[in-house]
Formats: C-alpha cells, structure tokens, sequence
C-alpha cells in the first residue's frame, strides 16, 4: 500500500511538471498576473520601465502612492486629480489585459488622494462609525466616486479589524476600525462596500485573520498576536464572506501561534487555505499585505518568502517599492524558477490566475 501511494505521489508530480508550458514567456505573464507592483513616476509613456513590465508581464496590478515612504515630501505617483486621471489612463492604455489600479483609500489618516492635492476628504473609520446610516453612505458615495473619476478601480478597504486592544498603534490608535462590536463593524463595511460595488470599484477586506489586537506594527517588524487574539475577530470575516459580495482578502503578516505555530499569517497553508477558504468557505482573491514589510523581509528571504506565501495560497503578492526596491525581472524569475524546480505547484498558479480573471469578469473592470 506505501508503494502504491509512494508510487501515485510520484506520477501527480510529474504529470504536474509535464504541464507546465514549455514557452517560458507564457508562464512568465501567468506569474506577471498575480503580481501588484508600485512603481516611481507621476506620468508613464511607452519608455517607462512600469510600461515594460505592464507588456512584458500582464502585470495583475499596479498600487499608487502619493509620496515617497522616505521623503514625505517627493511626490510619487499623486499630486492632483487631473494628473492622477492622465496616469491611470495611460496604465490602462498600456496594459494589454484589464489592470487592477489600487491605492489605500480608508479616509482620515490613511489616504492617498488627500485635500492638499485637490480631493475631497474622508473621515476615518472610527468618525463614520459615530454616524448613522444615511450619512456614512453619503460619505462612502463621495468617495467611490472620486476614486472611479480619477480612474482607480481597487481600494484596498474597508478594515474589518476589531478594535480590541486600546494600546493598538496601527489600526486603533490611526482610528482605522469601526469599533470592538463585530456587528457594527459588519454594517460599515458593508455600506463601504456596496458605495465602491456601484462604480464598479473592487473592495478588499483587511487584514485577515485580525489585527486589531496586536501591540506592534508589521510595517516595522514581527508581530505576535497569540496572546491577545481571539475568535471573535474571524467574525467579520464570516459575516461579509455570506453575502457573496467579498471580491478579495488581504492577509496580514502577523503571527499566531493559535492557528499556525511556524509561520505568520501571509506565509501559512493553515491560515489561508485551511481557515479562511476550506473553514468558512471563502472563494475570492487573496491578495499579501505587501510583502517587503519588516515582518516578513528581516525573517524571510524573497525566496521564502513567495513561495511560502503562494503555496500558502495567496494569489496576488504586493510589492509596493515603498519600504524597499524590489526589481521584477529578477522577482518573476525568482517564482519560475521555483516553478520548474518544483517548489511552487503549476496548478497553484493556474489556480490564482482563474481567481484574478473572475475579479474582471464579474466586474466591469478595463
């Protein structure tokens, strides 16, 4: 009986690694496809190396910043509402497939399009949570439409993390949650959602399995949540995922022994995979935190890193170029050559390419 398993093992190996195309340029724009990269300029044209990538690759997205993570006062990829729509519709027009364009768009704290640069503004989570229904949507309106006007058609929000630790830096303390009640929390997000679902604009629940317990910031290094986490934060997660509404998840990169005793979230097989899809039944996109965070790129090498995280079951790895440079020639070739040595599974790629294509098939997304 070991040897015929041993033997059946061997014969899905190998009959996996006879499908994997033999055009390598092919494989490379399946792998482009499950990449969201950030990128440096204001405005692209046909020399831009985000252009060359975008041919090359089939990038699955781009993420847009308004200043430099180190120079807070160098713009990046925003500075007004007219420059932002001429970049977008050059993305767009250089992509040869449907491109997600993101940015991190919550309101208060945490927004890229800000007043300063000719935007409306948006008040943070724990504002609109004081607000009732009719206002919040107002709220929300106003801002999918600014979005959808300046051609962004992702925004990673709403933040469905609970507001349980008080002394919480990175999501509490930047009032980034509706509050500790998963039902108030719940409704928010679901007016969130449903604001940027009419203008056709993808929403992306954060950060699964929970963050809103932690002490420190995954930005600047490792987080261990096994202490302080509890269940009741995968509570949101339950309740949006029935409404069939959940286009894509964000995983975190916080560490809980409760769940996975190795690795941190982004990096589990038993976050991903085990809890959120086979546990409570989620069928969309995961999509990494971006993945050159401290918590995961001082304790991981680039290698690790991504073929921990696909395997896991992420479809789509943020490299956002803010907290570091990540060249993408060298990080496609990276994930092909795992590819073809066996380490990451051609079927996990084929896998996270159907999920990225549903986002644009079930979305009027260009």
């Amino acid at each position: 009986m070991k040897r015929f398993f041993a033997l059946l093992i061997s014969t899905i190996i190998t009959l996996s690694a006879a499908n994997i195309p033999k055009d390598e340029q092919t494989l490379k724009k399946m792998i482009g496809r499950m990449l969201i990269v950030g990128f440096e300029d204001e405005s692209i044209d046909k020399n831009s190396k985000i252009t060359s990538h975008l041919q090359n690759y089939e990038l699955g997205g781009v993420i847009l910043f308004d200043r430099f993570y180190n120079d807070r006062n160098k713009t990046k990829n925003i500075s007004s509402p007219e420059q932002l729509k001429a970049l977008t519709s050059s993305l767009k027009s250089f992509s040869k497939k449907p491109l997600l364009i993101s940015v991190d768009q919550e309101g208060g704290k945490v927004a890229r399009l800000k007043p300063a640069y000719g935007f409306g503004a948006t008040p943070s989570a724990k504002v609109v949570s004081e607000m009732d229904a009719y206002m919040s949507t107002h709220v929300y309106n106003n801002l999918a439409r600014t979005l959808n006007k300046a051609g962004i058609n992702c925004d990673f929000a709403p933040v469905v993390d609970l507001a349980i630790n008080p002394n919480n830096s990175v999501i509490v303390g930047l009032k980034r949650s509706y509050g500790s009640d998963s039902k108030e929390v719940v409704k928010y997000s679901k007016i969130f959602m449903s604001s940027l679902k009419e203008q056709n604009i993808i929403s992306v629940l954060k950060h699964f399995p929970g963050h809103g317990s932690s002490l420190a910031d995954s930005h600047q290094g490792f987080v261990d949540i096994s202490k302080t986490w509890s269940e009741t934060e995968l509570e949101p997660y339950k309740e949006l995922i029935k409404t069939g509404d959940v286009s894509m998840i964000m995983s975190a990169h916080v560490f809980n022994s409760q769940l996975d005793k190795e690795y941190p979230a982004t990096l589990s097989y038993k976050v991903s995979t085990k809890l959120l899809r086979e546990k409570l039944g989620y069928r969309g996109v995961i999509v990494s935190d971006d993945m050159q965070m401290k918590a995961i790129s001082e304790h991981y090498s680039l290698k690790q890193s991504v073929t921990l995280a696909i395997n896991a079951g992420v479809d789509m790895l943020i490299f956002g170029n803010q907290l570091a440079t990540q060249d993408i020639d060298e990080l496609v070739n990276l994930i092909l050559e795992q590819i073809k040595n066996g380490s990451i599974s051609y079927e996990r790629i084929l896998e996270s390419n159907k999920r990225v294509e549903s986002l644009f098939g079930s979305r009027q997304i260009k």
